[in-house]
């Protein structure tokens, strides 16, 4: 096995072990969450559900879901199982569908245990202390790059923090600072490819050996072209956006599905339309269970992400389980350079911006010389359309800064004629159309 990988005994455990060791987490998370979280101890006794009744990972099945709208609907400490005076650190991220924001807090001993567990993703990806490593990432992920700094820190790691830096910067810093590892987005690294190139930079002067992709999926295909264009090994990250953090599973030199840390979370599939369990091989939904996690237990969460296990033991032998992360969603959310979007939350936004409801806008995912970003347009109206050139140019720069300040990704806003609109607001959804725009290109 990689020596990188096996950090200690739980890479390595007996499926049965850890099994014993994950019922025994999810015990004491129920009995946490049905005591101090009204929210669960409500939907248990509604259902008739005693969480001594729990016995075994297989009676999980038996609990209703949490989904994203729960977490917004009990803004900002509703689902906190512990007294706030141990709280010592808080994290907000916008809500995926509604105006609220997702609030999740960390004990001293969840921050420890996240460290670890993002430092033993960090080290199955190959980093050392001999390291120095960049991250680079939206806004709309900010907490996730807190995360990667303590986790590469724990290891000895040279780190640049997160830095809201220009590309063409952040290029700068990757070739001057000799950065061997590079924490970014598929959809950023693409866009880093394409500067690299148009400012006559040889992939060989860097120092640059090592590409962790999070946030988003990533194909063969664009991650043979990172590889071959950064002279890079890439490795996938998976996490949540919203809650908790990152690297909840990660990939081992085998690059053969992803390992789920199934010490801290535990793992189900699941058909998105039924709720109910699916077999090894079969696509649905990834539903998580924390086991671990003291101040914001999270219970059959539902992530909306495509997934499905993968058989057999990993050539490397870690005995973690594996699935492979697919593309797409079963949920109405679109993934933009890693932030979860959903329409109703950007409109939500737009209103507030405006002070009133638009009745023609159109929402959708765009790509323009490799980089991502939300395309707003707007039908102009009286309270909108102003004669002044300038202040008009200004207004529309002014209301893209803050819904990009309010997303965490790059937002443009487009004014057009209301008679270029097929229909009012709303029909169409998010729609993404990079797709389109890679054609034209």
């Amino acid at each position: 096995m990689s020596m990188a990988l096996c950090r200690g005994d739980v890479e390595c455990m007996d499926p049965e072990e850890r099994t014993q060791r994950q019922l025994e987490g999810l015990q004491s998370t129920l009995n946490r969450a049905f005591k101090n979280v009204p929210f669960y101890r409500n939907r248990f006794q509604e259902r008739g559900i005693d969480v001594a009744s729990i016995e075994s990972l297989e009676d999980l099945a038996r609990l209703p879901f949490t989904e994203r709208r729960h977490l917004s609907d009990h803004y900002p400490y509703g689902l906190f199982a512990v007294p706030l005076r141990d709280i010592v650190r808080i994290h907000t991220a916008p809500g995926s569908t509604a105006l609220n924001p997702t609030v999740s807090g960390y004990t001293r001993g969840d921050l420890a245990l996240w460290k670890e567990m993002v430092a033993r993703a960090l080290g199955a990806s190959g980093v050392t202390a001999s390291d120095i490593l960049q991250i680079h990432l939206d806004t709309g992920l900010a907490n996730w790059a807190r995360d990667y700094k303590d986790g590469a820190e724990s290891m000895e790691a040279g780190v640049v923090p997160l830095t809201f830096l220009p590309l063409e910067k952040q290029l700068m810093v990757l070739r001057d600072y000799k950065t061997s590892v590079l924490i970014t987005t598929p959809s950023a690294a693409l866009q880093l490819v394409r500067v690299l190139f148009e400012s006559e930079v040889n992939p060989n002067a860097l120092n640059l050996e090592t590409l962790v992709l999070v946030g988003e999926t990533a194909d063969d295909k664009t991650r043979a072209y990172l590889e071959e264009r950064l002279h890079v090994k890439t490795w996938v990250h998976y996490g949540l956006s919203e809650v908790p953090g990152p690297a909840l599973a990660f990939e081992c030199e085998s690059k053969q599905g992803l390992h789920v840390s199934e010490d801290h979370f535990y793992p189900e599939i699941v058909n998105p339309l039924t709720g109910d369990p699916l077999g090894e091989g079969e696509e649905g939904e990834l539903i998580l269970t924390s086991l671990t996690t003291r101040a914001f237990p999270l219970l059959r969460f539902r992530t909306g992400d495509r997934a499905r296990f993968l058989p057999g033991a990993c050539p490397h032998g870690c005995t973690l389980r594996r699935l492979a992360w697919l593309p797409g969603r079963t949920d109405r959310l679109v993934v933009l350079r890693g932030v979860k979007l959903h329409h109703r939350q950007v409109l939500t936004l737009l209103e507030r911006a405006l002070g009133f409801e638009p009745s023609h806008c159109r929402f959708s995912i765009r790509r323009r010389r490799g980089a991502d970003f939300l395309e707003v347009r707007l039908g102009v109206d009286d309270r909108i359309f102003s004669d002044e050139i300038k202040g008009l140019e200004r207004w529309v720069r002014d209301l893209g800064v803050e819904l990009t300040q309010e997303l965490g990704v790059p937002v443009a806003i487009q004014l057009q004629e209301k008679a270029s609109f097929a229909s009012p607001e709303g029909e169409a959804g998010l729609e993404d159309r990079r797709g389109e725009d890679e054609e034209a290109g």
